[in-house]
């Protein structure tokens, strides 16, 4: 039974996240003490007493919800006997995710990992000022219907199809006006529903050439390791273990779309039919299950569900 883990990407951040992981388990509490220690910030007290407005902005929620889900590494093999070299067949992760799942996989350090998102998420904040930038969720639409409404809707100025969720989930990406006219379009062109998301910025479109910059400064610097277990990337929808081209793929990873839909069929056409969620809320656990018919899938994220893994596993 081939396992595939995969991580959480923005807007899965909750206040509360990890505490009780932490309350239970003291390896899951060094990880938010490491990572509070690399980044100079008690970014753990923000995560687990909030206030959400705090937690939501971009620069708290990437480190944040990567420090989730390593936690819960860190239990699992503490506690379940995990080894990934040994048990996972493939690691990724939903955007910034895909970070949380390299180091999961040995690739980059935690601290290293923690700083390099802090970075990512300044400079996706300041890519494009406050206000110019949207995103939309089309909702009951293929993703080449979607990017083709996208398309038409750019009318001179950005809008891309950003995410490929699966389940008939696009979002797009872009300058405002053209994503408003997206919204107002798919409906017309067979979308079942259209609507604005509550993003600070235009994630994963060409707006964000800014910070792609930042980062391929930023990635340079650091040590990337071939990955325990192969990294199915956002950017290449297909295994990687190469460090130079997971290196290039994270600062494409900005301004690229995530092809999660890819993915996600990609690890079960090799054979995954079990996927875990490691970290914060069940988002990609849904997506899971609407991608691949029969799929097992299932969130790892607090003690109960870390008693459940190892029950799923017949530990």
């Amino acid at each position: 039974m081939p396992v595939a883990f995969t991580f959480p990407g923005q807007g899965s951040q909750a206040v509360g996240m990890g505490k009780a992981l932490a309350e239970a388990f003291p390896v899951a509490r060094a990880v938010f003490e490491e990572v509070d220690e690399a980044l100079g910030q008690k970014l753990s007290q923000v995560m687990w007493e909030g206030p959400q407005d705090m937690l939501t902005l971009t620069a708290n929620a990437q480190p944040a919800l990567m420090a989730a889900s390593l936690a819960v590494v860190r239990v699992l093999e503490s506690e379940a006997d995990l080894d990934i070299a040994r048990d996972v067949a493939f690691v990724a992760g939903h955007s910034l995710g895909e970070y949380s799942a390299l180091a999961a996989a040995g690739s980059l350090s935690v601290a290293d990992t923690a700083r390099l998102l802090r970075i990512r998420g300044d400079a996706m904040q300041k890519a494009v000022p406050a206000g110019e930038g949207a995103m939309a969720a089309i909702l009951g639409m293929d993703f080449e219907d979607a990017a083709r409404v996208a398309a038409e809707a750019a009318e001179g100025e950005v809008c891309e199809a950003a995410n490929d969720n699966g389940g008939g989930q696009v979002v797009v990406s872009g300058h405002r006006a053209a994503v408003e006219r997206a919204v107002a379009l798919a409906p017309q062109r067979g979308a079942k529903r259209a609507m604005l998301l509550p993003v600070s910025a235009p994630f994963h479109c060409s707006l964000m050439q800014p910070a792609a910059d930042v980062m391929a400064e930023a990635l340079s610097t650091v040590a990337i390791a071939a990955p325990k277990a192969p990294l199915v990337a956002n950017v290449h929808a297909r295994a990687v273990t190469d460090p130079q081209v997971i290196r290039d793929g994270l600062v494409r990873q900005v301004t690229g779309t995530v092809r999660w839909r890819e993915c996600v069929a990609f690890m079960a056409g090799e054979g995954v039919d079990s996927f875990y969620e490691l970290g914060s809320g069940k988002v990609l656990t849904g997506l899971a299950k609407r991608i691949v018919a029969g799929a097992s899938a299932q969130a790892v994220g607090a003690p109960e569900d870390v008693a459940a893994y190892k029950a799923s596993r017949g530990l």
